[in-house]
């Protein structure tokens, strides 16, 4: 079952779209940001603990003796950034630790970013992976997840102190709010045909109609013209937006100009370490990475003018 959070209410859109959405008293809450989790559980656990281990930071999770984690009630963003499922073994298990947290937290600390792999749910009969969890997700679910969207859940972007969060990013700039809004639009839509015989053709249109966020490129999903949730790294200029996305693999954290991929994950599964998590503050953009030995190292990413 995808996603089932909340108790039903909506995140007003300031919340849903910015940090600056939050009312905070004293320090500016610290965001953590993860990508690419792919239902590797125990991988993601490793990645969410990295801030517990190291010596700087304050636990964004606290983790039970039978692994469970749970919010540490800390002052935190902690946004998911995109394709919590598909390849891995515990799909349903990422998905329960998600939704545990989203509801453990304040409103508006847990994000959720819609990575291409949540877009196929959006369009299962369109992108035919029955294969995969997200291609075989029934038609009850499938209402829940866009429900979850519509009431600002799960969204197409998220917007920090410097940078963007985004599953795979866009070349041009675009304004946070109006792709939220058109993600919303295009859920709607897919919420009102569900189940019924213009259901497989909006399917297909949502991703015409709302190109910037669900388009895919010509040729490969991933190619050039692809939007937000599916083009390739290798297609963002130097000079796009600031933005840390996900999406294309590598083995250590990388930077394109003032773009940051956090998609670490799988590259590092046949070896002890590896998982990544960013952490921005108004001043900086860093990265904790856990390594072989189970230690954990900072790397700073930017420097901002906070």
């Amino acid at each position: 079952m995808p996603l089932p959070i909340g108790d039903g209410t909506s995140l007003p859109s300031p919340v849903r779209d910015s940090i600056d959405g939050l009312s905070s008293e004293g320090e500016p809450p610290t965001i953590i940001s993860i990508s690419d989790i792919h239902g590797y559980l125990e991988s993601a656990r490793s990645a969410l603990l990295t801030a517990a281990d190291h010596p700087d930071f304050d636990s964004v999770v606290v983790r039970e003796t039978d692994g469970t984690l749970h919010w540490a009630d800390e002052n935190y963003v902690l946004v998911f950034n995109g394709d919590l499922v598909d390849r891995g073994p515990a799909n349903e298990e990422v998905l329960e630790l998600v939704a545990r947290l989203v509801d453990e937290a304040p409103p508006g600390r847990v994000r959720v970013t819609l990575g291409n792999h949540e877009a196929i749910i959006l369009s299962p009969d369109h992108f035919g992976f029955a294969q995969w969890f997200a291609g075989a997700v029934d038609t009850a679910d499938r209402r829940l997840f866009l429900e979850q969207i519509v009431s600002g859940h799960v969204v197409a972007a998220y917007h920090g102190y410097n940078v963007t969060y985004v599953h795979a990013g866009s070349p041009a700039e675009y304004r946070v709010a109006e792709v939220n809004e058109s993600l919303v639009d295009a859920a709607t839509k897919l919420l009102e045909a569900a189940g019924t015989e213009d259901d497989v053709a909006m399917q297909r249109r949502v991703i015409d109609d709302h190109q910037r966020v669900l388009g895919v490129g010509k040729g490969h999903p991933k190619s050039p013209g692809a939007g937000l949730v599916w083009l390739d790294f290798d297609h963002l200029p130097p000079d796009a937006p600031p933005q840390v996305v996900g999406h294309t693999r590598h083995p250590t954290p990388q930077r394109k100009g003032t773009v940051y991929c956090q998609n670490v994950l799988r590259e590092n599964l046949d070896s002890d370490g590896g998982e990544a998590v960013f952490v921005e503050t108004p001043e900086s953009l860093s990265a904790l990475t856990r390594e072989a030995d189970g230690s954990v190292t900072m790397s700073e990413l930017e420097q901002f003018n906070g």
